[in-house]
């Protein structure tokens, strides 16, 4: 069983895309309410990783628990029940285009078990207002900027309340002032209690946001240390 103070423990795990490997004897812990980056180069595991993270691509050595759930052996049928507990946040937003953000939030509150009118109206008005949405609740995706449109996927990721965040380059798409923007919702979402795990490229975001920070390299994640002085080509 993991430790309580942790929400994810991973252990000596490989992760696999089809028959290729990806990252070998992978190990680490994401405490509760910890935000943490992964950071590498394109095609090093960092979305195989948040994939593996929400069950997506299954493990087949090693152990990992991710918000009271083994993932080394989760039934099929237990899968939706942990991806409520795990919101994912994409770079490219995967917003419904033909649908306003409020539909687009009904529709996943709905695929997830609501029905009950009021409380759905109440929870989504409630992320909106997290992610300071609320006055665009009616408007379509393609009137919305590219914050507000990642603003809003944030909003998605919060309906369910899950104890864990996964964003994978919730930044890449957005200018500087908008991506301080960005982390300074999901810095919010932390401060709350609940987990973060950030894919990004970003490493200007690392010198003005500072966190704990992991790096996939070379099949493997290790943990760096990063500061004011840090030569960001050691990041890659």
């Amino acid at each position: 069983m993991p430790s309580l103070d942790n929400i994810i423990e991973v252990k000596a795990i490989d992760i696999f895309q089809g028959a290729n490997l990806i990252l070998n004897d992978v190990t680490f812990n994401v405490g509760r309410g910890e935000f943490i980056y992964l950071v590498g180069k394109v095609g090093s595991g960092k979305s195989s990783l948040i994939k593996t993270l929400n069950a997506e691509l299954r493990i087949r050595r090693g152990t990992a628990w991710v918000a009271g759930y083994k993932l080394h052996n989760i039934k099929e049928s237990h899968i939706p029940f942990l991806r409520r507990k795990v919101g994912v946040v994409f770079q490219d937003f995967q917003l419904l285009i033909d649908r306003n953000v409020y539909d687009n939030l009904l529709f996943v509150l709905r695929a997830t078990g609501w029905t009950e009118k009021d409380e759905i109206k109440k929870r989504i008005q409630s992320v909106l207002e997290k992610v300071n949405l609320a006055h665009k609740i009616y408007k379509m995706p393609h009137q919305l900027s590219g914050g507000e449109q990642q603003r809003t996927v944030i909003a998605r990721a919060l309906l369910n309340d899950p104890e864990v965040i996964l964003a994978d380059e919730p930044t890449g798409n957005l200018d500087p002032e908008t991506s301080e923007d960005i982390m300074s919702v999901l810095n919010e979402i932390s401060d709350s209690g609940r987990s973060i795990i950030m894919a990004t490229h970003n490493y200007n975001l690392l010198h003005r946001f500072p966190k704990r920070t992991l790096k996939c390299a070379n099949g493997r994640i290790s943990e760096v240390a990063v500061h004011d002085g840090i030569d960001l080509a050691t990041l890659e």
